[in-house]
């Protein structure tokens, strides 16, 4: 009997067994462990001031109007602001070399003569950069220009754009379209007649200066100290904040560093440098990439922490100045502080990064002064009789503020400065040959 229902129980045992084999790979296929619900953290913010665009950060000090009759120009950063917005309307193609061999001696017959203005920037721009501003119909050349000249013709409603590299010394000229001769008569022409009255004060050289004939209306600013903490910018240029050793060096030196960069942090100057050693670059570099890359670094962590204008670049050294600006205006400062941020580009990163971490609350200062400073033309007549320059070596006599910082104020003096081979000066009455600023 035993034997008869052998085969019915194994058939029930391996149906059982199958059984109990889908039964466990349904549960393992359908499992879901039960985690601990993981607390999510906010990414930190870095970002210390404001992002900008190119047309915030290139910009012209001087705009100058040669008519038959009347030299007019202005240094007014709103009243510049007002002509650019309608140059960077118009529609300039067909831009082509003129001149391969433009002197200092080409450039100032070119400048005087008449019917056409002329935009001062205060360093060589690649125009490849540049056109993120113009309106240009076509692949930008890599070119240069340190001033832009606008030359019309009355008689046959025609204009056209001149870009002159003083540094390369070559001279490139564009079309404009014939509508946008409109703008140029009905706007520009007319708000250059309303400004103030300018003066060549060197006619006789190969040099062109030309400087404000009038008194120049200014603000004497005193503003409280107010600083952006060094923790915000330890967090943004280290890759590892955790990571970061801090030391005392002396009583205003502090040092931040990790296994790859370094930071000098000196307190009483309210100023920093960063060094990335390993990033060091020997290479020529391509000026549009490098003026590109230095802008993005500090847009990447908001750096423009005040008005700061591009003033200076050498793609040899891979080096790149940003000043600090005041309602249009330059600032410089003695020894006491910084106004500008300096940054050296290394292979595919920074290498160096110095700057100041002070800012200035522009919009809430604690006191102003209105100051009329003496017109431009009295500073070069002074400069002229002084037996320790050569009016002749001077190339650019503008205004702007000199810069005094105390413990708990800054202190905005309006005054004139003049540049004599790179090197920018402030005009003295009382030490007639200035005091030496630094190099531009």
């Amino acid at each position: 009997m035993g034997l008869k229902y052998v085969e019915t129980v194994k058939s029930i045992v391996l149906f059982l067994l199958v059984a109990l084999s889908i039964i466990l790979t349904f549960s393992i296929w359908t499992y879901s462990p039960r985690y601990e619900t993981i607390e999510q953290f906010p990414p930190v913010d870095i970002s210390i001031g404001g992002k900008k665009k190119i047309d915030e950060i290139i910009k012209p000090y001087k705009v100058l109007f040669n008519f038959d009759d009347v030299l007019k120009g202005t240094t007014d950063s709103d009243k510049i602001d007002r002509i650019m917005d309608k140059i960077t309307d118009w529609k300039i193609a067909d831009i082509t070399p003129v001149d391969e061999n433009f002197t200092t001696e080409d450039i100032s017959t070119f400048l005087r003569k008449p019917n056409r203005f002329t935009v001062f920037f205060q360093s060589e721009i690649p125009l490849s950069v540049y056109d993120s501003v113009l309106t240009i119909e076509e692949p930008t050349p890599e070119i240069s220009f340190n001033q832009i000249v606008v030359e019309w013709k009355p008689d046959n409603n025609a204009m056209t754009v001149y870009f002159v590299s003083k540094v390369n010394k070559k001279l490139y000229s564009g079309k404009v379209k014939a509508e946008d001769y409109q703008s140029l008569d009905n706007s520009i022409l007319t708000k250059g007649r309303e400004l103030q009255e300018y003066k060549e004060v060197k006619p006789d050289s190969s040099s062109y200066l030309v400087v404000s004939a009038e008194p120049v209306e200014t603000i004497k600013y005193t503003f409280l100290e107010d600083e952006v903490p060094i923790n915000k910018f330890r967090d943004a240029l280290f890759s590892d904040a955790n990571a970061v050793r801090n030391s005392q060096v002396g009583i205003h030196h502090e040092e931040l560093a990790d296994d790859h960069a370094l930071m000098n942090v000196y307190t009483e100057k309210k100023t920093f440098k960063y060094v990335s050693p390993s990033a060091d670059s020997r290479e020529l570099a391509i000026p549009s990439e490098l003026l590109i890359n230095t802008i993005n670094f500090v847009n990447v962590h908001g750096g423009w922490t005040d008005e700061f204008r591009f003033t200076y670049m050498d793609a040899k050294t891979r080096f790149v100045r940003f000043r600090l600006y005041l309602n249009g205006l330059p600032v410089y400062t003695d020894s006491s502080s910084s106004a500008e941020i300096l940054q050296k580009w290394g292979k595919n990163r920074i290498y160096s990064y110095a700057r100041p971490y002070y800012r200035l609350n522009s919009q809430y200062p604690a006191k102003t002064e209105v100051e009329l400073l003496p017109p431009g033309t009295d500073i070069a007549e002074r400069l002229r009789k002084s037996d320790m320059l050569d009016l002749d070596a001077v190339e650019e006599i503008t205004p702007g503020y000199f810069m005094k910082y105390k413990p708990g104020l800054f202190i905005m003096e309006p005054a004139w400065f003049y540049l004599i081979n790179g090197n920018w000066s402030r005009f003295s009455p009382e030490g007639l040959g200035g005091e030496l600023i630094g190099l531009e």
